[in-house]
């Protein structure tokens, strides 16, 4: 864990990011959400803190809500490839959740003693997808009528954008690990990825906002007047 946090520390100026846990590990679990009651009844949770935070229709607000879990969620899982080709269990039961951090929508946590893979990107599918996202989509979708396939995007997106943080961290990493781990989450072709720019194929939505937003990543460009 230390080679990972101090590889955040060199990319980021700090190892104290808004949308994650100091030191990344929760050593007291109070006031903390387990992932594993998101997946469930508690979605409400997720949902209502999206409407508060977000001025928008619940469809946009849930999609910038799950664009910053999925990238926070992502971000330990990509900096434990690139610096170790380790990953922490990223699965729902490994995973707390706060959502009253002052400067992130959400913040991600992982519990003490979490295990890692070793050497095997696919493992990434099962502990972070098939164990964590996969069920929480689910229950988000039960609560709000939104696509899959844009909340996919933004996944694929954030991981793609946490490796390249990652990349540009650790002397000798190279931006195949983009590929690398996106194609282990069959999420490849949700963006393109061409001469060191990101471009997504689906959109977060928050161009619709109120004071409408475009990210450096969208798919969409409005026509000029």
């Amino acid at each position: 864990m230390d080679d990972l946090l101090a590889a955040i520390g060199r990319a980021f100026g700090t190892s104290t990011l808004a949308g994650l846990a100091p030191g990344l590990v929760v050593p007291d679990p109070d006031g903390w959400i387990p992932a594993t009651d998101l997946t469930g009844a508690d979605i409400t949770l997720l949902v209502t803190a999206a409407r508060r935070r977000w001025d928008a229709r619940p469809h946009v607000a849930a999609a910038l809500m799950w664009k910053a879990y999925s990238y926070w969620l992502s971000l330990p899982a990509a900096f434990g490839w690139v610096v170790a080709r380790r990953v922490p269990h990223l699965t729902a039961a490994q995973v707390l959740v706060r959502l009253d951090a002052p400067d992130a929508p959400v913040r991600i946590g992982l519990r003490p003693g979490i295990p890692f893979t070793h050497d095997d990107p696919s493992a990434l599918r099962r502990v972070l997808l098939d164990e964590h996202v996969t069920p929480l989509l689910d229950a988000f979708q039960r609560e709000v009528r939104i696509a899959r396939r844009p909340l996919l995007g933004s996944l694929s997106a954030g991981l793609a954008h946490a490796t390249r943080h990652a990349v540009r961290a650790v002397p000798g990493a190279s931006t195949d690990d983009i590929d690398t781990l996106l194609k282990a989450l069959d999420l490849q072709d949700l963006i393109e990825w061409e001469h060191g720019r990101l471009r997504r194929r689906t959109c977060c939505l928050a161009f619709t906002l109120p004071e409408p937003r475009i990210c450096s990543d969208c798919c969409y460009r409005p026509h000029p007047n």
